[in-house]
C-alpha cells in the first residue's frame, strides 16, 4: 500500500479565499446603509401607530359620549396630546408639533387638524389627521 496524503493544497485554499473575498466585496454594499432603512421603517411605524391611536381614542370617546374614562376615552384637544393616547407614549426621538384641535370647550369633538410628527436627528416629517375627543357631550 502506498501512502497518499489527504487534504487540500495551498493553491486550492487560496482559490477558495479569493472567491469568498469576491463574494463579500459584492455583498457588502447591500448591508452598509441598513441603518437608514431601519430608521425610515421605524418612523413609518410610529406614524401608523399615532394615526391608529387617534382613531381608536376618538372611537372610544364616541362610545363614552365624549366623557373621559380610564381605558376608554382620553381628552385630546391638541396634537401634542398624542403621547398620552399612544400605548407606551410617544417613543423617544420623536416629537409632535402642538396644533390645537378645536377650542377644548364642551362639545368640540371630532374637530380635525394636521398633526406633524418629526423624527429627531433626521429631516423626515409626516402629517396625520388628529381629532379632538373627550371634551364632553
Amino acid at each position: 500500500m502506498k501512502f497518499r496524503p489527504q487534504g487540500f493544497t495551498m493553491i486550492e485554499l487560496i482559490v477558495v479565499i479569493v472567491i469568498l473575498g469576491i463574494l463579500a466585496a459584492t455583498a457588502l454594499p447591500k448591508f452598509i446603509d441598513l441603518s437608514g432603512d431601519a430608521k425610515s421603517a421605524a418612523f413609518k411605524g410610529v406614524v401608523g401607530a399615532a394615526a391608529s391611536a387617534m382613531t381608536i381614542n376618538y372611537s372610544g370617546c364616541a362610545v363614552a359620549q365624549h366623557t373621559p374614562a380610564a381605558g376608554k376615552c382620553v381628552k385630546v384637544d391638541n396634537c401634542d396630546d398624542l403621547g398620552t393616547i399612544m400605548q407606551g407614549g410617544l417613543p423617544e426621538g420623536y416629537t409632535v408639533a402642538a396644533n390645537p384641535l378645536g377650542t377644548g370647550a364642551a362639545g368640540s369633538n371630532g374637530v380635525e387638524a394636521a398633526c406633524v410628527i418629526t423624527q429627531t436627528g433626521t429631516t423626515p416629517t409626516q402629517s396625520i389627521t388628529g381629532m379632538s375627543a373627550g371634551n364632553g357631550p
